[in-house]
């Protein structure tokens, strides 16, 4: 029996995995972002040509037989597929032996919709077929925690296993819950993240008829511009990323690279809407102020954010409310920037993304750009690195999500 910690212990990231519109893998991905390129073009997954919106940011030449044998590939949706592809790029990356210590390495998976294109597909055969042609694999498919689940099968982790569902915040969510397990001492290891993949007919017909996404469909790679004024929506992405968690000391000991350390967790609720965030951004600021105060830090303390930043008409003019809430005098002082400019909305899988860029912001000392940014909201008057990467040292970061249901989650990362 493991004794408990009479401290909390310190967390690093010592490996990262990246399934994303804009490339797989940390330095396809890190390359695509500081070029400022979009990964946004024509859905190509279904014909679109009839809908309202036809555009998505979609991953692209994905192979799910790369990483998994055929079998286990046609029993996994697209979701699980891509979550398991991350968490063995990130299990190489952090050169973590997940099997040697499996009781003491976990799994926590986000995920904002999970298994969709499996629901579509098993709703057309019972509609067209009769309930006895549904396929048995059709629960073990589509439910949210299968990511996690079949993570844990395939790198063979038996500590704590468990899914996260807070829409757009969800990998925000499922990284700083791992931070807090691996911190209070109840694994040493975990591999978090998020996943999703609703790039399908539904999944873009109801955001469509909600208003939420961009109708930009003439010019896909513009479409996404978040703070810009004429800002219609975002657009739907699709991706996965992983972050290997581990005990600083651990980390130490085996010799692995600590790419930076999680420092602060903060969340809280607006209670508010369904979908759309309370107007003062008070919340918000409280979910910020919260990450720092764990971290031990000041507002005047952060080099860089990276916002949530859809591109939705209130979310942005909100969220710049929250940032100035939130950090006073230095809001003005602070880059942010908005990286679901090039890569879309990941939905469920956006916090682990975002969070991936801040880890490398730190490491390499730049700020991704927001593309798009060209005719600037006056509501929205912040530093947002307007459409060029930026050189500048980055010791601390903060990354933002906030999620349908009002969902407030800011992590904060630092140097190592």
């Amino acid at each position: 029996m493991v004794n408990p910690p009479t401290a909390f212990r310190r967390v690093a990231v010592t490996g990262m995995g990246i399934v994303s519109p804009l490339g797989t893998g940390v330095e396809e991905y890190w390359s695509a972002l500081i070029a400022g390129q979009s990964g946004a073009g024509s859905i190509t997954q279904f014909d679109a040509s009839g809908f309202k919106v036809r555009i998505a940011a979609e991953v692209k030449g994905f192979e799910p037989t790369d990483y998994v044998d055929r079998k286990s590939a046609r029993r996994m949706d697209r979701f699980s597929q891509l979550s398991v592809a991350a968490s063995l790029m990130a299990a190489r990356h952090a050169d973590l032996d997940v099997a040697a210590a499996a009781e003491r390495v976990g799994v926590l998976v986000a995920s904002g919709i999970g298994g969709v294109k499996t629901f579509e597909k098993e709703t057309a055969v019972l509609l067209e077929k009769g309930p006895d042609r549904i396929s048995p694999f059709f629960i073990p498919m589509e439910i949210a925690n299968m990511a996690s689940a079949q993570v844990s099968m395939h790198l063979g982790a038996r500590g704590p296993v468990s899914t996260v569902c807070t829409a757009c915040s969800a990998a925000a969510n499922a990284i700083g819950d791992a931070f807090e397990i691996v911190r209070r001492g109840a694994a040493d290891a975990m591999l978090a993240g998020g996943s999703e993949a609703a790039v399908t007919p539904v999944g873009i017909a109801a955001f469509a008829q909600m208003g939420a996404l961009s109708t930009r469909n003439d010019e896909p790679e513009k479409a996404s511009r978040p703070f810009d004024i004429e800002r219609d929506g975002f657009v739907m992405g699709e991706g996965s990323a992983i972050l290997v968690l581990e005990e600083r000391e651990r980390a130490i000991a085996r010799g692995a690279r600590i790419w930076a350390e999680v420092a602060g967790y903060g969340m809280t609720g607006d209670a508010y809407h369904m979908s759309l965030p309370e107007p003062s951004g008070e919340n918000q600021a409280r979910a910020m102020l919260a990450a720092l105060a764990e971290a031990g830090l000041k507002p005047g303390d952060i080099d860089y954010i990276n916002a949530h930043g859809t591109s939705t008409p209130p979310g942005d003019t909100i969220e710049t409310k929250s940032i100035k809430i939130a950090l006073g005098d230095h809001a003005g002082e602070v880059a942010i920037s908005s990286t679901k400019s090039m890569m879309g909305h990941c939905l469920g899988a956006s916090g682990a993304l975002e969070a991936a860029a801040c880890i490398l912001a730190i490491d390499r000392g730049v700020i991704p750009p927001t593309i798009n940014l060209d005719n600037p909201d006056p509501e929205c008057d912040l530093d947002y690195v307007p459409n060029a990467s930026r050189r500048k040292q980055v010791a601390v970061a903060a990354s933002n999500s906030f999620g349908f249901g009002g969902h407030n989650v800011t992590l904060v990362f630092r140097a190592p």
